[in-house]
């Protein structure tokens, strides 16, 4: 039987590597095609990994907990009798390309442990930190500094300040940042590093002390900022938005829609026993549905030197994260009921916030839809997410002085502005979707049609 090689899956337009969460097989288990082998985080969600052949999972090349690029070897299916030596050892090379993969620094198998240089024999490596085996099992009792020396170099005490040569600290980099926010002078520490040097555990074992060594003003007693490092979405919008707002020419268009019988048939609805709870949410995702069939134009994106008019409508919808925005798509919207917009979206919500998202909800929406609503925000503009070519930007639905033909009264009343790219677009063709929008939200026993 053939080698099967396990490499990190494409899951979704923007994503560039993924990170192995767990791996539901272990090396030895029989794999069947279709068997689920791993949780995979991508930049929008967690993913479970499909084997796409049979035989036993010989290897794991990527642990649990690491990342690999896209097209990455991770792991060999095959017989027991097969040889998989080759493809082993050429698995650095080629799980290592593109930048995050740690496949490379990730070894395949136990590698003994360098035998020690002989005494007095020159060595590459004097500078590196030494071994933790060899590390004194508890640094020098830092000693505080007296009241006389503070700003006086030449007054620290005999013995200390060893690593410090014409009058500069000799001191590793993290360890000049963790005294900088804990307050702790490095001359007055006895650096257990080669040649003397400060490194971390001398200037944690001195900021334990009774006291701080230097005395901080209150406001600056704790760290002045923090750097967090980028999650896996937070880094994919990173890299995405500004291929979207600095090359694509936005534009937009913003109507007010009276929502006084929307509300009123959402309410209707909603007292109806054993049918599902509509939102202001499912309703626009309804009305643009239907507004994409009879407006083409908008429902398409650039593709060269093409516009692709697309003639079913996926809708993607924004979920917004504790660590990013997602938008998973929720498929053929033209053609599914309000009721099934309702379940569905619902569903698809609740999943993209627990990171539950299948592979092929992460892509192919041709026209996006983000409601702000919920946070009170009368009105926005949103960010087109290329490829689209429009995106619409719902705010809340509010109570608001109105005049009709019957004079003063309080109504309903809801702001929409859609973003478009006027590569594929232009404004009378924003305008007449968003007028017709509006039409069946104003009219909304057109959307249980």
């Amino acid at each position: 039987m053939a080698v099967t090689k396990v490499v990190m899956p494409k899951l979704s337009d923007a994503m560039e590597s993924g990170k192995i969460i767990k791996w539901l097989k272990k090396e030895g288990d029989r794999i069947q095609g279709g068997d689920i082998l791993a949780e995979v985080e991508t930049d929008k969600a967690d993913v479970e990994m499909e084997a796409f052949g049979a035989g036993v999972l010989r290897k794991i090349l990527v642990p649990a907990g690491e990342t690999a690029a896209i097209g990455a070897l991770i792991g060999v299916i095959a017989e027991p009798g097969d040889d998989i030596a080759a493809l082993v050892a050429s698995a650095p090379a080629g799980a290592g390309a593109g930048a995050g993969s740690v496949a490379q620094k990730t070894p395949l198998r136990a590698e003994p442990a360098p035998a020690p240089a002989p005494a007095g024999a020159a060595s590459a490596t004097a500078s590196a930190p030494r071994p933790a085996a060899a590390t004194p099992s508890a640094p020098p009792t830092p000693v505080a500094r007296p009241a006389a020396v503070v700003g006086a170099p030449s007054a620290v005490p005999a013995g200390l300040g060893q690593g410090t040569q014409s009058g500069r600290v000799k001191a590793s980099p993290l360890a000049k940042k963790i005294a900088a926010q804990t307050g702790v002078d490095l001359r007055l520490i006895q650096g257990s590093g080669p040649g003397g040097r400060i490194i971390r555990r001398d200037v944690e074992a001195a900021g334990s002390g009774a006291a701080p060594a230097i005395a901080m003003p209150a406001a600056a007693a704790g760290a002045e900022f923090e750097d967090v490092p980028l999650t896996q979405i937070r880094a994919a919008i990173a890299r995405r938005m500004p291929l979207s707002k600095a090359p694509v020419p936005h534009f937009y268009v913003t109507s007010e829609v009276a929502m006084d019988h929307a509300w009123e048939l959402r309410e209707q609805l909603n007292t109806l026993e054993g049918q599902p709870k509509i939102s202001v949410n499912d309703l626009v995702i309804r009305a643009s549905a239907l507004a994409l069939l009879s407006h083409p134009g908008v429902n398409a994106s650039l593709q060269g030197d093409a516009i692709r008019v697309f003639h079913r409508a996926h809708i993607g919808i924004a979920v917004a994260l504790e660590d990013g925005l997602i938008t998973p798509v929720l498929r053929d919207c033209h053609a599914k009921p309000l009721a099934q917009i309702a379940v569905e979206a619902r569903d698809l919500v609740e999943r993209a916030r627990n990171r539950k998202l299948r592979a092929q909800e992460l892509s192919g929406a041709t026209f996006s839809i983000s409601n702000l609503g919920m946070f009170d925000v009368t009105e926005f503009s949103a960010i087109i997410n290329p490829p689209e070519g429009a995106i619409l930007a719902v705010g809340s639905v509010r109570r608001v002085p109105v005049v009709d033909e019957s004079g003063l009264g309080v109504g309903r009343r809801m702001m929409l502005t859609i973003s478009c790219d006027h590569r594929v677009m232009d404004g009378a063709m924003g305008a007449r979707f968003l007028q017709d929008v509006k039409r069946l939200l104003e009219e909304p026993l057109r959307l249980l049609v």
